[in-house]
């Protein structure tokens, strides 16, 4: 049986994009990417692109346009898809990684 993860990035969630399909998980929920089986620059990875998406929203007016520019977002999501990738690719067969980002 596989693990199943979900991938997205959360306003007000700086340190994991990974959420469990089961809210009860060896893993934590959110994703404790310290207990993930993956090395040190895919985990730095994941948590920078946390951190920076965090930046895409105008925390003194969260309902209001993003302060990004088109390219940056442009730019955020070519980052991210890359470290989809390498996380998929260092979890492996016995994972499946749902991407569930939203479009901007």
């Amino acid at each position: 049986m596989s693990k199943h993860l979900r991938f997205f990035f959360e306003a007000g969630v700086p340190h994991t994009p990974l959420w469990p399909h089961e809210l009860k998980n060896p893993y934590g929920y959110p994703t404790d990417l310290q207990r993930l089986p993956i090395s040190p620059a895919t985990r730095s990875e994941l948590t920078r692109l946390c951190e920076w998406f965090q930046s895409s929203l105008d925390w003194k007016d969260p309902a209001g346009p993003s302060p990004w520019s088109d390219e940056e977002r442009e730019l955020f999501d070519r980052q991210s898809d890359a470290a989809l990738t390498a996380l998929r690719q260092e979890l492996g067969d016995d994972w499946l990684i749902n991407d569930e980002r939203m479009p901007w």
